[in-house]
């Protein structure tokens, strides 16, 4: 991919690195070595502040792609119109409700709304509490549930200066590469019943297991389909709730149904959404078996000035039309299947890559120092991170090593994307492994 101008100018690029040091704060973190200033986004494309384009293969907030046409026409129209709250009637956020229960199992039948997906997760820990009168959560060891106190108490990816929260027990993620000849769903149950058992001897009440069905931040473990099976009955049997995260897998990522949970056939008792549900725009919420909400229902009162807005529920409305009339479930499937090919096809003659693994558009790239031991290469990692952002490519890495290719393009990612990426993905490892 070449083009006839790089990024910003030095000086320019400097003066707002410094400006946003100034006033967001050291908190703050920016993506890359040389960050890109980003002006616009079309599609599967963003354009920095020369007009250079980048393939974006990493962010999955837009799942129907950046700034698509019928979402801004649903936002704009509303925005003329009406943007209120749902403490008046209003028929949109029904509608609404009834069409998105309507892509999860029967046994659903409430959906609650937020504006993030860290407050849906952190609703969702409220209710299993209440419900259950339990406080112990069990998670995955490099997890990533959201910033809130609460959930950034279960994201242990956030790292060692962010604390587990209270009442919380982690568990070792599914990792199937690493534990050749395991039974990684038997396993992961195993270790979820023993860490509620530790639990009870402690004096803590169970309360819930959550996991992202696509395990991101654990490094992109996705196979084999159906190995959450164990572990949900393991949940049960421990009389807590099973909350499935779908802000990352959700919405068709997977391109097996429209949640990542159908890829394991099991129904959670709760399931998270976030951003990708309106395109961006701030709606995520918390879909739920009526039971598990019974109790916080009837005691609890609750309110979200933003939540469910008409605008935002205007832009939800559009994302569902655009994942139905454009088929971009199916697409995820199939384009996925040309990536995970290509990923392959690359495997075979670079040694660097350990494994290649995912389902539809979400797929993980270990790469390794070694493929005997498998040991975690970050470095390279980092270095093929970077250099794609040079050739106009933008990605990340992820795990606890930081050493998997974290690829995650929007929904609307097609075989023409899909030979690009794969093309300069090749010649890019080729020059840094």
């Amino acid at each position: 991919m070449t083009a006839s101008s790089t990024s910003a100018p030095a000086a320019s690029a400097e003066a707002l690195i410094a400006r946003r040091r100034d006033l967001l704060g050291a908190s703050y973190r920016l993506f890359y070595e040389r960050p890109v200033h980003i002006v616009r986004g079309e599609d599967v494309w963003l354009y920095d502040a020369d007009g250079r384009r980048y393939l974006d293969a990493y962010n999955n907030v837009p799942c129907v792609g950046h700034c698509h046409p019928r979402v801004v026409e649903a936002v704009t129209r509303q925005m003329a119109t009406l943007n209120t709250h749902t403490r008046y009637l209003h028929e949109a956020v029904l509608d609404y409700s009834e069409r998105l229960l309507s892509t999860y199992p029967a046994a659903f039948g409430h959906v609650m709304y937020t504006c993030t997906g860290s407050e849906a997760v952190d609703l969702a820990l409220r209710i299993a509490r209440y419900q259950t009168g339990g406080t112990g959560l069990v998670i995955t060891r490099n997890a990533y549930h959201g910033t809130t106190e609460a959930t950034a108490g279960i994201s242990p990816s956030l790292g060692p200066a962010v604390p587990l929260g209270r009442d919380v027990w982690t568990v070792p993620a599914p990792d199937a590469y690493r534990n050749p000849g395991v039974d990684v769903g038997a396993r992961l149950a195993e270790d979820v019943r023993a860490a509620f058992a530790d639990m009870r001897r402690h004096g803590v009440r169970p309360a819930a297991f959550i996991a992202d069905g696509i395990f991101s931040t654990d490094g992109t473990l996705a196979e084999p389909a159906g190995f959450l099976r164990p572990a949900r009955e393991a949940v049960r049997e421990a009389g807590a709730l099973y909350i499935a995260d779908e802000v990352q897998p959700g919405f068709g990522r997977t391109g097996a149904g429209m949640w990542g949970f159908a890829r394991h056939g099991i129904v959670p008792d709760m399931a998270v959404m976030g951003k990708p549900m309106g395109n961006g725009l701030p709606i995520a919420g918390v879909a739920m078996q009526p039971e598990v909400a019974e109790r916080f229902g009837r005691d609890v009162r609750y309110f979200n000035t933003f939540g469910a807005n008409t605008v935002s529920i205007a832009a939800a409305g559009a994302v569902l039309d655009i994942l139905a009339d454009q088929d971009l479930v199916a697409n995820a499937a199939a384009t996925g299947r040309l990536m995970l090919e290509g990923m392959r096809a690359l495997m075979a003659r670079i040694p660097a890559i350990g494994d290649v693994r995912g389902a539809g558009l979400f797929l993980g790239l270990d790469l390794v120092a070694c493929r005997e031991s498998r040991t975690p290469d970050a470095a390279l990692a980092k270095r093929v991170v970077n250099a794609l952002r040079e050739e106009g490519i933008l990605i990340s890495a992820s795990g606890p090593h930081d050493n998997v290719l974290k690829i995650r393009p929007p929904l609307t990612f097609s075989a023409e994307h899909a030979a690009l990426f794969l093309e300069v993905l090749g010649k890019t490892l080729d020059g840094a492994a």
